[in-house]
């Protein structure tokens, strides 16, 4: 367990009271909270990769079968949802596919256009994982309930506070996202 006191400061070394805020000097509680929350989701990296294996997946796979949930994708909005190239994108799709978990449909309209939609396995599979990532981890799982409470009422007045501007560019790339799919699946939005 890593030794921090109230500022996120304790023991030197690779834990929290090392990361970001403290490598450049910074003490105030809104830069500690926000190394404490980054050092958490770092090191649940390794929970994850654990997940993935669970399946018989790779991390990146999971991914894409977890993106995949909200309807059939093109390759290149796949590659953009999971910040990565094309080319990559087609070897996980690849493997994916090879699993019986997705398949490529031609899009209505345009049939050159492949649309990589979820099978009925790569569905089950997909709500499996997810609910395995809704757990939360053990170092927040071990916090009193009280404790979980107040740490959720504080993240989400801080969701909250994302502002109009902000909230529309993530609304209206998910939207734009959802339009080319019905566009191209025939498919209602």
């Amino acid at each position: 367990m890593a030794n921090t006191t109230e500022s996120g400061q304790g023991r030197a070394g690779s834990g929290p009271a090392s990361w970001l805020a403290n490598e450049v000097g910074r003490t105030d509680p809104g830069a500690v909270a926000w190394s404490l929350m980054h050092w958490l989701m770092v090191t649940n990296k390794q929970r994850l990769a654990g997940l993935a294996q669970e399946f018989k997946l790779a991390p990146q796979q999971m991914i894409a079968l977890r993106i995949l949930g909200g309807g059939p994708r093109k390759m290149s909005e796949l590659a953009d949802a999971m910040f990565c190239d094309n080319s990559n994108v087609t070897g996980i799709v690849d493997r994916l596919e090879e699993h019986g978990l997705v398949r490529r449909e031609a899009a209505e309209g345009d049939r050159r256009v492949k649309l990589i939609v979820l099978t009925g396995e790569g569905e089950w599979m997909r709500t499996e994982i997810t609910k395995r990532m809704a757990q939360p981890p053990p170092p927040i799982a071990s916090l009193s309930e009280k404790d979980q409470r107040t740490l959720r009422d504080i993240l989400q007045r801080a969701v909250e506070n994302v502002s109009d501007e902000e909230a529309a560019k993530v609304a209206e790339v998910d939207s734009r996202l959802r339009r080319q799919v019905a566009a191209t699946s025939g498919r209602p939005t």
